[in-house]
This record gives C-alpha cells, sequence and structure tokens, in this order.
C-alpha cells in the first residue's frame, strides 16, 4: 500500500472516531434533555454546541475531511514529497483542572494528527524492540497495567524495599530540541530522512528550541526516544523500574544503588533540559509493611503510580482516584433523587408509590452503568458461576483491573450502600414536605441499609432485578476471573492507555 493511500485511511479513520464521539455527545445530551425534562416537569433550552474549533478552518471538521479524504491525502503527500508540508497552527483548549489553573490540550487538524500517526506507526514498528521492557507508554506491546503488575510482583517478594519517585516539571514542554535531535543517530534507532524532516516540522509549530508538540501521535514515540538514555543507565546500574512516559517510580533492596538512580536522573535532567519538581518529587524512602520497623525515618507503606496505591500487601486504588469515583456515584444520586425535590412547588414528578420509584430505578441503572459498563449484577454473577463464557467490560472499574484489595472494595460497599440509605431517608423527608408520606412502603421503609439491600436484591421491575445495588466486590470477582481465563489485556478497558489516570497531569 503506497504512502497516499495509508494516509488517506488514516484520515478517514480520524474522522469517523471524531463522527462518532459526536453523535455520542449528541444523543447523550437528547437522552439527558428529555431525562431533565421528565424530572423537572418544565421545557427545558436544549443547546447543542460543537467544538469552536470547527469554525475555525474546516480541516478541523471530521464530516469535511471524511468526505475530502482521498484529496487531502494527495495534497499532504505531495506536499511531504517536494519537502514544502508543515503542520498547521494546532487549536489549543485550555480544561480547568482540580488543583487550580488550566491544562492545556493542543487540537492539531485532522490531516496533521493523520500524518503524525501515519509517522508514529512506522516509526514504533522499525524500534519498539530498541525501547526498555520497564517503559510502557505510547507502546502496542505494553500498557499501563502491565506496568502496575510488574512493580507488585517484584515489591511483594520482600517486606522492605528501597524507593526513588521523581517527579518532572512540565517534562514535554521542557525537552531540549537539541537533546533529542542527538538521538536520531544513537542507539540503533532506525529514523529515515523524511521521518526527520517529519519530525523536525512538527517540532517547529512552536518557533520554539525547547519542547515536544502534545496532542500528536509522533511526540508518544519521541517521549521514549529521549528517555531511552535514561532508562537503559537505570537498567545498567542494576535497578528496577516503571517508567509511564514521564511518571517513573524506581526500587531495589540495596541502598547505594538506590541512591545512584538520584545521579541518573540528575544527568539526565540536566541534559535533557527536564527540571526536577523538588515540591512533588518524593525522593528516596523505604517501603515496608506497617508490622515492621523502619531505621529510615522517611518510610512510606505505600506507591502512588498512576491511579493505583501499590503496598507490599496488595494493589489498591489510589485514594484521590477512589475519591472521584465516590463523587461521581454521590452527584448521580443527588441528580435523581434528591435535587429535583429541592424546590418550592413540585412540577410534574413522578411521586414513589407502593410499586415504583422511577428515580431509584434510573439513579441505580446510571450508577450500575458507571461502575459495569451497562451489564447487570445478574449478568456478572451469570459470569463468575461460569453461566457465561465471555464478557466485556467498559465500565470505570475496568480501568483498575489489577485492584485486589478486598477490604478497600468492600469498605467501598458499605460506604454506597450506607449512602444509599441516607439519600433515601433525606429523599422520604423532602416527600413528605411536599405532603408526600412513603415512608411505610419500599424502599423507604427499611429498618436499616442491610434490610434496604435485601429488600433492592427481592424486589422486580420488569421481572428483572433492576434494582439491586451495585456492588465493587462484584465487578472485582469478575474482573479477576476475567485476568484469569483471557489476560490482562482482554479483560482492561480498551481505553486504559487513554485514560486520565492522573488528572493533574499535562
Amino acid at each position: 500500500m503506497d504512502l497516499e493511500t495509508k494516509l488517506e485511511n488514516i484520515i478517514r479513520q480520524e474522522s469517523e472516531k471524531l463522527i462518532l464521539r459526536y453523535h455520542a455527545y449528541h444523543n447523550n445530551l437528547y437522552h439527558e434533555h428529555k431525562r431533565n425534562e421528565k424530572r423537572f416537569g418544565e421545557k427545558l433550552e436544549k443547546k447543542i454546541e460543537k467544538p469552536i474549533y470547527w469554525s475555525e478552518n474546516q480541516l478541523f471538521n471530521p464530516f469535511y475531511t471524511r468526505k475530502k479524504a482521498k484529496s487531502i491525502a494527495k495534497s499532504v503527500i505531495k506536499n511531504i514529497n517536494n519537502k514544502t508540508y508543515s503542520p498547521n497552527k494546532p487549536h489549543i483548549k485550555k480544561i480547568p483542572k482540580e488543583s487550580g489553573g488550566f491544562r492545556k490540550v493542543t487540537i492539531y487538524q485532522i490531516h496533521d494528527a493523520a500524518v503524525s500517526k501515519l509517522f508514529y506507526n512506522s516509526l514504533l514498528y522499525k524500534n519498539k524492540h530498541r525501547f526498555s521492557s520497564f517503559s510502557y507508554a505510547y507502546r502496542n506491546d505494553r500498557n499501563v497495567h502491565f506496568a502496575i503488575q510488574d512493580i507488585w510482583v517484584d515489591i511483594s517478594e520482600n517486606s522492605r524495599t528501597f524507593i526513588a519517585e521523581f517527579d518532572f516539571s512540565d517534562f514535554f514542554g521542557s525537552i531540549s530540541h537539541d537533546y533529542l535531535k542527538k538521538q536520531y543517530d544513537k542507539n540503533g534507532f532506525i529514523i529515515s530522512d523524511e521521518e526527520k524532516f517529519i519530525i523536525d516540522k512538527f517540532l517547529d509549530v512552536d518557533k520554539n528550541d525547547k519542547g515536544i508538540p502534545q496532542g500528536t501521535s509522533i511526540s508518544l514515540f519521541l517521549a521514549n526516544m529521549v528517555c531511552w538514555n535514561l532508562d537503559k543507565n537505570l537498567e545498567k546500574e542494576g535497578l528496577k523500574f516503571a517508567r509511564y512516559a514521564d511518571d517513573t517510580v524506581i526500587w531495589s533492596l540495596d541502598y547505594e544503588k538506590i541512591c545512584n538512580s538520584f545521579t541518573i536522573i540528575t544527568d539526565f535532567s540536566t541534559g535533557a533540559g527536564v527540571k526536577i519538581n523538588a515540591k512533588k518529587s518524593k525522593g528516596i524512602s523505604l517501603l515496608t509493611s506497617k508490622e515492621l520497623p523502619a531505621e529510615l525515618s522517611n518510610k512510606t507503606y505505600n506507591i502512588d503510580f498512576l491511579g493505583y496505591s501499590i503496598s507490599v500487601d496488595n494493589v489498591s486504588i489510589k485514594d484521590s482516584s477512589k475519591k472521584r469515583i465516590q463523587k461521581q456515584i454521590s452527584y448521580l444520586l443527588y441528580k435523581n433523587l434528591i435535587k429535583p425535590l429541592k424546590t418550592k412547588k413540585l412540577k410534574s414528578i413522578i411521586i414513589p408509590n407502593r410499586i415504583k420509584d422511577e428515580s431509584l430505578l434510573i439513579a441505580i441503572m446510571q450508577i450500575r452503568r458507571y461502575l459495569y459498563g451497562g451489564l447487570s449484577d445478574i449478568y456478572l454473577l451469570n459470569y463468575i458461576q461460569g453461566k457465561t463464557k465471555r464478557i466485556n467490560f467498559k465500565g470505570i472499574m475496568s480501568f483498575y483491573p489489577l485492584v485486589n484489595n478486598e477490604a478497600q472494595l468492600k469498605e467501598l460497599d458499605g460506604w454506597l450502600l450506607s449512602t444509599f440509605y441516607r439519600v433515601l431517608k433525606l429523599r422520604a423527608k423532602l416527600l413528605h414536605s411536599h405532603g408526600h408520606h412513603v415512608s411505610t412502603f419500599f424502599p423507604f421503609n427499611s429498618k436499616d441499609k442491610y434490610e434496604l439491600l435485601e429488600q433492592c436484591k427481592k424486589k422486580k421491575v420488569f421481572k428483572k432485578n433492576l434494582l439491586r445495588i451495585p456492588s465493587f466486590i462484584l465487578i472485582f470477582k469478575a474482573l479477576q476471573k476475567g485476568i484469569l481465563e483471557h489476560g490482562i489485556e482482554n479483560t482492561m478497558n480498551p481505553e486504559s492507555n487513554k485514560y486520565n489516570y492522573e488528572s493533574r497531569k499535562r
């Protein structure tokens, strides 16, 4: 297949991906709008928005680029052959961060994104064997969960391990172009003159002598290439490590070796022009179990890596990630069960009766979809018991398939059940204030949260157990079975490598 045809195909693929995403947004907006009108009993304005950058240039618009893919590909390849190609200025989107400030997202025109992906695929195909096996990001033979598994297997074998954790400031935006370009002809990388031309053109977009552009595939290859010497020097020192882009954790049983990692990191920082973030870097510590004494004052009981927390004893959901999950569940309960009742006068709201509470059903189904990805409790139980042979995991928990801390998951189940119980008590109180007395029938008549759990298990809706309260332990058991029978890659969410495990990052 010639280069022009390959580019045309990628332009179509990128366009179709964005079109499907837009249709999904449109459909979700439509259904949410209908639910809100029903929930609040009034006509609401529905505003359908298109990305603002679509109006900046039609080459941002996937409907246009899909239609013109052939002619666009022909023109771009001609410019590449003539050495006149240069990516157009990308759109910079600012997204508020939880910690304050903004995270910049760079959006390239679709044909430029396709060019980047075309050459990224070529570069990775020729060079992925050169990368360290401890480098897990931006590859088709490694992923985030492989990194977590490798860390966990290694540190769980020892009750005490020395850990080094370093954080870089603005990794992608600080990399020296001079340092990067010196890697072209080093370390066995195979990069053609045409590929060097394309890389240089993307590096020149910001008219700066440092930084690699984010939002484009080719930068993913460059990030790993820049870190090649860092990885190799850590390996030569006999250190174990896991690196996912600039997120790096290093460990060793030898204190002298772990101290040498600081020198290796510092040398890389100086050469590549990437500063170490002293405020966020934890430095060297002793990872141990809580039961054992530690002679170092700087001791720790867990490593936070991406969205996971890894200790000697187990793998957990990182605390900040756990809080985000709880926040989303709390929001779904509030939106469906509490917010519509916090008005002076109810408008066309369906009042719960002895037969059903439609809002409760919607809330449970939305939480179930969030945790399980559309799977039902019964379907998961059948899979665990071997009655269903295959399953596709897509909910939030499929981004954390390697979690094995059952105590944490049981705690989350307890929190979820308690939250349901408190919300329903508040819902009954609010309904009572509007003149609707519901406290004598399901689900408001539960004496405690455990009775509520059993009532929800038994209650039938459309002859199905749709009111069962979702369970973290249940999805955990299904994920464990999936990994055991089909492996990590066939169990994890297919979007794992794109998921933002660290909301504070970039």
